[in-house]
């Protein structure tokens, strides 16, 4: 089992109080909806969910439903092979008695959001007993105002939700954190190391895109590439890892098992999740053009890809 230091949430009181809140619900049956941008935690708060309840000893599943279809649908049902005719249990019931996190749940295709909501609402029918824990970095009540998330599953996942702000908006606890890498990734004779001023200023200042995410790599790679007793400005990698996080964040993993083509659509696609599809921002994040992320959604649209075929 994965042990969550909750310190790493930050000691702002809103975060503070969804930790409270979170472990009061844990005692509870409630399926759990957790909102925030990439990086901020959710998954960790998931954990945090089931580690604080009667389910702890049971296992805990997470599904990527920014995945292919097939392999979403999979994921969670499971599949009978067509060679071997045998079986492999979907995290549904793979995860019996613990707990299943749909991760970035907006994902999900069209009509599979109706037919899992089916399935979801008669958990009971299938002899299953698992809580649900569904994290998005979207507004889906809009999405689902804009026809574009169904309404029924929407009203099932979203009983409980949690909000984790972004680091932007919790200076005390991105000073904390930041501290708190330094001391964690510091090698030296004393175990300590400082950081100055205008380096914290920098930290202060930046807008770290994905969240803590990014800070603990950033300050990981700062630390053991200086040869000082004082973390200075100049020795803060900013922005160098942008790309590494957007594919390496706490909700995904495997990049490397596709290929080039599938990679640079999962990128894509990955960078218009994290804008609420603002092509201007992704376009930026991704380092490409307006035309070319025009483009090759374009591309993608014509080959029918749901979420291409989806956007605004």
């Amino acid at each position: 089992m994965e042990t969550i230091n909750v310190e790493l949430f930050g000691q702002d009181p809103k975060v503070e109080r969804t930790i409270s809140m979170a472990k009061n619900v844990a005692v509870t049956k409630a399926t759990i909806l957790i909102v925030g941008e990439i990086g901020v935690g959710k998954r960790s708060l998931g954990n945090l969910i089931h580690m604080n309840s009667n389910r702890a000893n049971n296992p805990i599943l997470v599904v990527d439903c920014t995945k292919g279809h097939k392999d979403v649908e999979n994921a969670i049902l499971g599949f009978r092979d067509e060679e071997t005719g045998r079986f492999t249990k979907g995290a549904l019931e793979a995860a019996n008695g613990g707990t299943v996190i749909l991760a970035n749940v907006d994902g999900l295709e069209d009509e599979f959001q109706k037919r899992i909501h089916k399935i979801l609402v008669d958990l009971d029918d299938y002899d299953l007993d698992v809580r649900i824990v569904a994290t998005t970095t979207k507004n889906l009540s809009k999405l689902v105002g804009a026809g574009r998330f169904y309404r029924g599953l929407y009203t099932f996942i979203s009983g409980t939700a949690f909000l984790i702000p972004p680091l932007r908006e919790r200076p005390a606890d991105l000073e904390m954190l930041t501290k708190y890498f330094i001391g964690q990734y510091c090698e030296n004779d004393t175990g300590t190391m400082e950081i100055n001023p205008p380096a914290m200023e920098k930290i202060l200042g930046h807008y770290w895109t994905h969240n803590l995410a990014e800070l603990q790599t950033v300050i990981e790679s700062s630390v053991k590439n200086s040869d000082q007793i004082s973390l200075s400005e100049k020795d803060l990698e900013i922005g160098e890892k942008k790309a590494v996080s957007l594919v390496n964040d706490d909700d995904n993993t495997g990049i490397r098992l596709m290929s080039l083509k599938e990679a640079e659509k999962l990128l894509i696609k990955k960078a218009l999740i994290h804008t609420s599809e603002n092509r201007t921002q992704a376009a930026k994040i991704l380092g490409v053009s307006i035309r070319t992320l025009r483009n090759k959604i374009n591309e993608y649209r014509n080959k029918g890809s749901a979420f291409f075929i989806n956007l605004r």
